[in-house]
């Protein structure tokens, strides 16, 4: 008797881990190594999805996280020009767009999002077509109607950027190292720098002024390189020259008659109290005055007083020189030169 009662649980037992097997394997067909392996695709296709360029992305803030993020309308259209792309699933390359987007938001390699500002701004028609804020949003199902989706997992960093990384410390060093560079390192350095501040510097004057013509006159919002000043672009979008469509209404025809005045009145005013020549030439002169104290500066004549012995008379008697020369440069009056009482020297 005890042993047919062992045999009935053992029996019971097993049909119970039958059962919770089946139930394990009963939502798909696979073992867990083709599963890992099924995983393990998805990862690949994701990465080389992310990778390609042609798939249009843009950068947010997620949660105070900086995520890349698509819309599901790029992603579809994306799929159906790239179908080559999922012969990396393998035996899932049949399914449709819609199913592989879903099994990449079950697997955590994408997360749906939307919008913050789900209003349209005072002076805008239309949302914004890339918002630079987002959230998680509660349906975590693919849809391309005005969705956005967020990469979950952190990219691989290319050779280059690991190369630019090591190379910030020794171009901090050599930063540091650039009064002790030879004269001709140093005009070369200072000129080149001066060349891309003062083109940086042109480039948007030129950019002001175009659009201050074009929004009085024409009434139309024209910025060329329009990402210039972007602080999350790509080197293709920082190069763009020619804006696109304006999404904002036209200003008012009194708005623009009022800035043409103020417009004008800043240049009359600008051009009443512009210097003369001879102030030009007097700040033409400290400014080189200044760039020549960088240039020429030598750590051995820092030392040159203590390791050439000269007494402190001499050294005095330069600092007066200095002085009195710096007194002539200065346009100072000659009768308080005249004026001095000189020492009888027979006393």
């Amino acid at each position: 008797m005890k042993k047919a009662g062992a045999d009935k649980k053992r029996v019971r037992r097993s049909s119970a881990a039958v059962q919770n097997g089946g139930n394990r394997y009963s939502g798909s067909d696979t073992p867990p190594r083709k599963q890992a392996n099924k995983k393990d695709a998805f990862q690949l296709f994701a990465e080389k999805v992310r990778d390609h360029k042609e798939l249009v992305s843009r950068w947010a803030v997620l949660q105070e996280t900086r995520v890349e993020y698509f819309r599901g309308k790029d992603f579809v259209g994306f799929l159906r020009n790239h179908s080559e792309l999922k012969d990396i699933l393998g035996s899932d390359r049949h399914l449709e767009v819609e199913d592989i987007a879903d099994e990449l938001l079950n697997k955590n390699l994408l997360v749906r999002c939307d919008r913050v500002v789900k209003t349209v701004r005072p002076g805008k028609r239309k949302l914004s077509t890339w918002p630079a804020h987002l959230e998680i949003y509660p349906d975590q199902e693919f849809s391309d109607n005005d969705a956005f989706f967020a990469w979950t997992f952190v990219n691989k960093r290319p050779l280059w950027q690991t190369l630019l990384s090591l190379s910030w410390p020794v171009l901090t060093l050599a930063i540091c190292l650039f009064p002790i560079y030879p004269h001709q390192a140093k005009l070369l350095i200072l000129y080149s720098c001066a060349g891309v501040l003062l083109l940086i510097l042109c480039l948007l004057l030129v950019r002001a002024l175009i659009f201050g013509t074009g929004w009085i006159l024409l009434g139309k919002r024209i910025w060329i390189f329009p990402n210039i000043l972007a602080e999350e672009a790509t080197l293709g979008e920082l190069f763009r020259f020619w804006p696109k469509k304006d999404e904002e209404e036209n200003p008012k025809l009194t708005a623009r008659l009022f800035f043409a005045v103020v417009a004008i009145f800043v240049i009359l005013l600008l051009r009443h109290h512009a210097p003369d020549e001879a102030a030009r030439a007097r700040y033409q002169k400290r400014v080189y005055n200044i760039i020549d104290d960088v240039i020429e500066w030598d750590p051995r004549l820092a030392l040159s007083g203590m390791m050439d012995g000269k007494p402190s008379e001499e050294v005095n008697v330069t600092v007066t020189e200095t002085e009195t020369d710096n007194n002539f440069t200065d346009g100072g009056d000659d009768k308080d030169m005249y004026n001095h009482e000189i020492p009888n020297q027979e006393m």
